[in-house]
């Protein structure tokens, strides 16, 4: 299945207002983990799965890449990533991420931001990615954990107003969830720590570091509502090495 919400218009407009899309990756709470994590760029080529509106390019260009591939099946996405993130270096493709074809080791780093739970392919796409990085590259994603989707809707139990607890249900029945963002029903893949370090182990990864990040202080401090996510984790942050074979 390859959805595509953010063409919709209303879905969209809604995605824009977000803070990550109006600041760029300063708005986003676990950038202050994900950076840190990025191998050296200087002179790398890099491809960014699910790249959205391009800020993630932007910063690798800005950190001195060589090139950036961006792809995106989002039209609406790219348009945009072009009209703000549009610098020399970075070239934006759309397609599909079960639709990406690039030649083996084409690539020095793939990363990927809150994608690869869109993809019912996570393993097919681990292999994928062996193949076009060159070896001793880096991939560093960053995917909804698990706690997140197990359950589903990913939404509180409430009593009352009031944030009861986050559910934990269906953990290791993996697959598709239907669940609702920014208004709209959405379809997810649910897989565990297991599958998600698993298949990365598999096919000839090296897992380098695991991360489930927290809002930095600053952020805890200036948005009440973040409190909440120290309750449950609500990222996977995965850094791991192509084999030098």
């Amino acid at each position: 299945m390859k959805e595509n919400k953010y063409d919709d218009p209303v879905f969209f407009a809604q995605y824009n207002r977000m803070n990550r899309s109006l600041t760029g990756l300063d708005g986003a709470g676990e950038w202050h983990v994900f950076k840190e994590m990025l191998p050296d760029l200087r002179s790398k080529d890099v491809l960014d799965l699910g790249c959205g509106l391009g800020w993630h390019c932007r910063y690798a260009i800005e950190n001195g890449a060589e090139s950036v591939t961006g792809i995106d099946i989002s039209e609406k996405m790219l348009a945009k990533a072009k009209e703000i993130n549009n610098l020399e270096g970075i070239s934006y493709k759309r397609m599909a991420l079960e639709d990406a074809e690039f030649s083996a080791g084409s690539f020095d780093v793939v990363l990927s931001s809150l994608a690869l739970h869109y993809t019912p392919e996570y393993e097919v796409l681990v292999r994928n990615i062996y193949h076009w990085l060159r070896p001793g590259g880096h991939l560093v994603f960053s995917v909804e954990h698990p706690v997140f989707t197990a359950e589903g809707r990913q939404d509180w139990l409430y009593e009352g107003t009031k944030k009861s607890y986050w559910p934990v249900d269906r953990y290791f029945i993996e697959g598709e969830r239907n669940a609702v963002f920014l208004g709209e029903n959405v379809i997810k893949y649910h897989r565990t720590l297991t599958t998600y370090l698993g298949d990365l182990l598999k096919h000839g990864f090296s897992i380098q570091e695991i991360q489930e990040p927290k809002p930095d202080e600053k952020m805890l401090a200036e948005i009440p509502e973040m409190q909440d996510e120290l309750r449950r984790p609500m990222m996977l942050l995965v850094s791991a090495v192509r084999s030098s074979r």
